[in-house]
Order: structure tokens, then C-alpha cells, then sequence
């Protein structure tokens, strides 16, 4: 520490405020800047950095300013991600001179931008044409904001066509989960990121748009997490197995933005749709194929149905069959599956155990397999959710509203299933499908992510897992 002279020409001590404040006022002087001005400039900067970084990830990392970020930043958080990507853009790009294509990929991202935030999406990537937001608020915001993404893109095609170029297309894939946002890098280079198996799966879900011929697909972790299914136009489509992972997914077709003609289609054929998929994974291929068919005469359009059908028909012809292998076959327990809290545990193999004596009944064609689970599931849910939810809240659980979400969707899905079986008016063999897909997601998307994440952060908490441990 140096001095200075007072102003009786002695020396005290320079703090380091002080110098650091003379440091600033030299600088403001050098570059002929009033204090005024340099916090306009600074204010500048900061909306600046605001366009790399956005402001609500600062928010969510309880960061007041750009400056307050540190390297490895973090914090955990159930949300929506969703994956856009402009279908053929290969091919297209090359048709364009690299100007012609920044040109290009702007005009289209700028157009997306404000529609993704409107629904309260934040933008975390932009990789060439593909566009990485996340929805932290609701799943619904993440639906209707692609959703809105599509109108948008009518509007965008349209100004495309008047200009004389081809229209685009675009798939998008959503998939909700418990994620880490924070900040990665090196002392001298850092970026915001995010990070968890949640994302794997929405980039992997937007890849099957490709397959499937359609614009939007939810994962069923989405689905679950929606407020009313009913206010969208959703299908199922299909379980499938996406590359790296080793549960399976059940994934679901979004077609509120199809032509009026085709959505009307769409939706006079759900549930023959629906059907058809159920027979076609069950093997039933006769019956598949006939329900198809009707699907296609009543929208000839329908795409994810002619694939079906092309499916049924290499099926006759190669014996060649998609699907996950799930279907009417017993299930190994496996210790892995434990999360390592006694209640819970026991229940969860108890569910096993029933789920695979309903599997060996309906093997052996014994329909009464179908009453006789849903009566048990009812049971453990009004028995064991309470348990689990009780755990949780006297532990100060911080994702208790949102696990409890999925308790009571799951609660719906079974007594819907429950009335339709109480009342004999369904196909069997489609109830069968579905109760078994019920409980297929249930532990591949709510017990082995949702009931594993619970139980590590109940064993770490300082207090009692509950009052009966």
C-alpha cells in the first residue's frame, strides 16, 4: 500500500478503493468519457453479452449480472428441451453460396426467436440450423410453443414461395427431465451449457420426425407432464429404442398443425389408429393391416399409417418385425433397480411381481389378467404414493410438486383404464397394449429417472428418510 499527500501536504495511506476509483477516473479520462456514459457503455456490454448468454439462464443461476458468472456454475432443474432442425437442409445448403446461407439460416432464425420466447422458451444453442431451447416453466409451454414454431413457419413458406423459393420443412422433438444448467469451459473460454440424459433424448426424438414423416413428437415424459392432454391433438406412435439407450421410449405425434383436411382425418381415425399400432406390436398383423386401411381411406394423407402398413406387409412377406420386445414377456428384477429405501423398494418389486403374473395370464389368453392388475396398480398407487410423498415433503424434497404431477397423471391413466375395462366395450387385446404400455413407461420414465433422482437426494439429506426409519 502507497501514500499520498493530504491536503496539508502529508502522506496517508492509499486504500485500495481508492485506488481502484482513481484507476477508473483515469481510464474515463484517457477515453473522454463522462461516469454517465461509461455506465451507458456498461449497460451496452451488458445487453451485449445478454444476446450470447440470455438473461433468464442468469436468472435461473441466481446471477444478477454477466460478471457474476463463475466457471462451473450450476443448478438442477426439471425441464422441457426441444430440438428444431430444418429437414434436407444439406442439400439446400448446398444449392447456396456460404453468404447466401448465413443469409438464409438468419432470416429463417430470426423468425423463431421471438416465437419461442413468447411461450417462454429460452434459447440455449443455435447449431446451424438447429435450434436447442428449453421450456423451464411448463411442459405446455414447450407443446404450444413448437406448435406456434409451425404456424410461424406456414407465414415464413409463404413469404419464401412469393420470393420464388422452395418451401422448408422442420422436425421437432421435445422431451422433458431433470437437467444441469451451468457454465463449462476453461479459464479463458466458457460457455453455458446443459447437461443431462433429458437432452440426449429430445435431440434423439427429433431425429425420429425423420423416420415418421411428421413435424412434432413427444416422448412420454412430456406427455406426463402435460396439464390437459385434450386441449392438444396427440397419437400414439410408437415405443422405440433410441441409439445409446437402453429403455425403451414410448413416443407420441403432435398434429395440431396439419391441414384442416388431414387433422380432421387424423382425428375421426385415432382410436382405429391407435388399434392398428397395438395389433401390429402384439403381431396381429390380419387385423392391423384392415384397420389401416380404413385409417387411409379416411385420410389418405396419413403417412405414420401408410408406414404401418408397409410394415404389416414386410411382415408377411420377410417376417421381419419392429418393435422394442417387450410385449406379453417377463421381466428380470435386477438389483440396480433399487434406489436403496426399504418402502420403496418393496413396493417396486411388488409391482414387478404383479406385472409379470398379469404378462403370464395374458400369455395364456386369460382377459381377466387385464382387471386384476389395473385393481392392483389402484392399490399401490393410494398405498405406496402416499409413502413417497410423504418422504418427500417432510425432507423439504425441492421437486415434490412435480414428481407429485406424475403420481396424479399416473392416478388418471389408471382409472381411465380401469372404466373402459369395467365396462366391457373394449378391444382386449388393445386394453392389454396399453395397460402394459402404462406400466412399461412407468418404469422406464417415473421409477428408474423420476424415483432414482428422488432417492439419492432423500439418502443425502441430513434429516431422517422418514418418521417410521
Amino acid at each position: 500500500m502507497s501514500n499520498k499527500p493530504d491536503q496539508n501536504g502529508m502522506q496517508k495511506p492509499i486504500s485500495q478503493g481508492d485506488s481502484a476509483q482513481n484507476t477508473i477516473q483515469e481510464i474515463l479520462q484517457k477515453v473522454n468519457l463522462t461516469p454517465e456514459q461509461a455506465i451507458t457503455l456498461l449497460q451496452q456490454t451488458e445487453i451485449a453479452y445478454g444476446r450470447l448468454i440470455p438473461r433468464q439462464l442468469l436468472t435461473l443461476l441466481d446471477r444478477n449480472s454477466i460478471i457474476d458468472v463463475k466457471l462451473g456454475d450450476q443448478i438442477e432443474r426439471k425441464l422441457t428441451i426441444m430440438f428444431s432442425d430444418i429437414r434436407n437442409f444439406t442439400p439446400l445448403s448446398e444449392s447456396m453460396t456460404p453468404s447466401e446461407n448465413f443469409e438464409f439460416i438468419n432470416s429463417y432464425l430470426s423468425q423463431m426467436e421471438p416465437v419461442i420466447g413468447k411461450h417462454h422458451g429460452i434459447i440455449d444453442k443455435y447449431m446451424g440450423d438447429t435450434i436447442m431451447a428449453l421450456y423451464t416453466q411448463s411442459a405446455d409451454d414447450a407443446v404450444r410453443g413448437s406448435i406456434a414454431i409451425l404456424e410461424k413457419l406456414q407465414h415464413y413458406n409463404a413469404g419464401r414461395a412469393r420470393a420464388g423459393y422452395v418451401p422448408i420443412a422442420v422436425g421437432i422433438g421435445l422431451n422433458s427431465g431433470m437437467v444441469i444448467i451451468g457454465t463449462v469451459g476453461g479459464a479463458n473460454r466458457m460457455d453455458s451449457t446443459v447437461i443431462g440424459d433429458a437432452v440426449n433424448l429430445a435431440s434423439r426424438i427429433e431425429e425420429a420426425t425423420k423416420t415418421y414423416h411428421v413435424p412434432l413428437l413427444l416422448s412420454q415424459n412430456t406427455l406426463y407432464d402435460l396439464a390437459d392432454t385434450t386441449k392438444y391433438d396427440i397419437r400414439f406412435l410408437d415405443r422405440i429404442r433410441v441409439k445409446g439407450k437402453s429403455q425403451p421410449l414410448s413416443i407420441y405425434e403432435v398434429f395440431d398443425n396439419d391441414p384442416a383436411d388431414l387433422r380432421e382425418g387424423k382425428r375421426a381415425s385415432k382410436e382405429m389408429f391407435e388399434r392398428a399400432i397395438a395389433y401390429y406390436h402384439l403381431k396381429k398383423i390380419p387385423q392391423a393391416m384392415e384397420l389401416l386401411a380404413q385409417c387411409i381411406q379416411i385420410a389418405p394423407y396419413d403417412v405414420p399409417a401408410h408406414i404401418y402398413l408397409s410394415r404389416c406387409e414386410e411382415f408377411v412377406a420377410k417376417g421381419k418385425h419392429l418393435t422394442t420386445g417387450e410385449l406379453n414377456v417377463r421381466m428380470e428384477w435386477q438389483r440396480e433397480f433399487n434406489i436403496g429405501i426399504v418402502e420403496i423398494d418393496k413396493s417396486h418389486e411388488s409391482l414387478f411381481d404383479n406385472i409379470n403374473d398379469f404378462i403370464v395370464k395374458i400369455q395364456q389368453g386369460d382377459q381377466s389378467g387385464i382387471s386384476d392388475i389395473l385393481s392392483f396398480l389402484d392399490h399401490h398407487a393410494k398405498t405406496y404414493f402416499k409413502v413417497e410423498e410423504e418422504m418427500m415433503e417432510f425432507n423439504k424434497y425441492l421437486f415434490f410438486e412435480s414428481h407429485l404431477q406424475e403420481h396424479k397423471r399416473f392416478v388418471e391413466n389408471i382409472m381411465a383404464l380401469a372404466q373402459e375395462a369395467e365396462a366391457g366395450t373394449s378391444d382386449p387385446h388393445f386394453l392389454s397394449f396399453r395397460t402394459q404400455l402404462l406400466v412399461f413407461d412407468w418404469f422406464t420414465g417415473h421409477i428408474a429417472k423420476t424415483d432414482r433422482h428422488m432417492g439419492r437426494h432423500l439418502l443425502g439429506s441430513t434429516r431422517p428418510v422418514s418418521d417410521k426409519a
